[in-house]
């Protein structure tokens, strides 16, 4: 890493500020090239801000800014890093940016900043990912997630997983290497209990995997039933727009509508869908349809909305796919119209999309669909995202073989085979070993200049 790298680090635009970032051997260097105050860039105290302006080659003013200085190793990089704040005007950041090339910087990859900062031991690769997680929370749980991913608390887990795997592998070595010496005081129940809670800890961590992916991505949420029971007026009265058409007429929302909302900290991806009834003559009301019930198959919520104040046995209810029954929400609509004493047993909410009546017991029913049985209090998130769960599936996977060698009797070798496997895949997660494969793939999804 001796090339100094240069990004704009602020968003494309106009805005307040713009802000270049400088990292590397000769970062203050080429800074205080074109950077003039009343102190040179090489004498600068760190961590302040100190005014000047930025001149180009004809000694002509470019802006007025401020420029901060941070020096090798107490800086994001670890290397020593310069940031210019001037104006954010397209224009005028862009022409900071091209004198700093011009002084022989290079132009910094995706996510450079912060590969640089876990090279150098600034931050795990848990940490690095979180940045990222940062940037794009979409709700309180997923900012919370990300703030105490990238404090560390993952990769504090994971590295107490590693320790334990590594005195359980010395453990096995020791007895390999010197069987005379008796070194055996983990056999029978002792060292089976000891692997089982090994596995018992990673599935801990899987389990979250699913809740890592709800506070990225949203929980999909389709809201179904029969045509004109409420659908599209249950979409506006969760939102709190007209998104979707309400109208009397069967058949008026012939395509899924997709909108974004948070509840209660948690985003759901919410979709309206066509209604589902036994024949149409209509092409693409049967194609909406048809839309419908592949929706209803990949949905994490199922909002069933039924006319409640409808007999019961006049309702013709949704025929959900195989599984999906425990996700599903039923929604008595129309509550206002009072609900039908037929629907007492079936379980379902009161709700009414005309006054908003029964909403804020919807909410909740949502979030308890996705959110129950975590197992962590809000104040305790962790939350797995997908290349973490191949790890930790990969080291349970080692586990649990070893374990079965060590019931099976198998030699010890064989067991420790297993065991180094869980080790070395728990190591990926934090970076605990050799990594450059997959650190490309990590980094290029941030930001320049992140």
């Amino acid at each position: 890493m001796s090339e100094t790298i240069a990004a704009i680090s602020t968003a494309f635009g106009e805005a307040a500020i713009g802000v270049i970032r400088l990292s590397g051997p000769q970062a203050r260097e080429m800074a205080g090239a074109v950077f003039e105050g009343r102190v040179p860039v090489a004498d600068l105290e760190p961590r302040f801000q100190h005014f000047g302006r930025i001149v180009d080659g004809n000694g002509s003013t470019v802006d007025s800014v401020l420029l901060t200085v941070f020096r090798k190793p107490a800086s994001y990089t670890g290397e020593d890093v310069v940031e210019i704040s001037g104006h954010g005007g397209i224009l005028v950041t862009r022409r900071i940016y091209e004198l700093l090339l011009a002084q022989g910087a290079r132009a910094a990859e995706p996510g450079e900043f912060t590969q640089r900062a876990f090279l150098n031991g600034k931050m795990d690769l848990t940490q690095a990912e979180a940045v990222m997680d940062l940037i794009h929370a979409q709700s309180e749980l997923a900012l919370q997630a990300a703030t105490q991913q990238l404090e560390g608390r993952l990769g504090k887990e994971a590295e107490i997983l590693r320790d334990d795997l590594i005195g359980l592998v010395a453990h096995l070595e020791a007895y390999i290497d010197f069987p005379e010496e008796d070194i055996d005081p983990d056999t029978g129940a002792a060292m089976e209990a000891r692997m089982e809670g090994l596995i018992g800890c990673l599935q801990g961590l899987l389990d979250t995997a699913e809740h890592g992916r709800i506070l990225r991505s949203g929980a999909r949420t389709v809201i179904c039933g029969e045509p004109n029971v409420g659908k599209s007026s249950l979409l506006n009265l969760l939102t709190g727009v007209d998104r979707a058409i309400v109208s009397a007429q069967a058949g008026t929302t012939r395509d899924t509508i997709e909108e974004m909302l948070h509840i209660h900290g948690l985003p759901f991806r919410l979709v309206d869908t066509a209604g589902l009834r036994e024949h149409t003559s209509d092409l693409i009301e049967a194609t909406g349809m048809e839309r419908t019930r592949k929706e209803l198959a990949q949905a994490d919520v199922i909002l069933e909305v039924v006319d409640g104040s409808q007999p019961m046995a006049e309702a013709r209810r949704v025929e959900l796919p195989a599984g999906t029954s425990g996700r599903v929400v039923l929604i008595l609509n129309k509550s206002d119209e009072a609900t039908h004493e037929s629907w007492s047993l079936a379980g379902g909410l009161a709700l009414s999309c005309k006054t908003g009546a029964g909403i804020e017991t919807l909410r909740a029913a949502m979030k308890d669909k996705v959110w129950s049985g975590a197992g962590r209090e809000q104040g305790q998130l962790v939350a797995i995202n997908a290349r973490h769960q191949r790890c930790f599936q990969e080291a349970k996977g080692g586990m649990e073989r070893a374990l079965e060698a060590f019931r099976g009797q198998l030699a010890p070798e064989f067991v420790a085979v297993d065991v180094r496997e869980a080790l070395q895949a728990v190591g990926e997660v934090t970076g605990r070993v050799d990594v450059e494969e997959i650190l490309g793939v990590i980094f290029s999804q941030f930001c320049i200049g992140k």
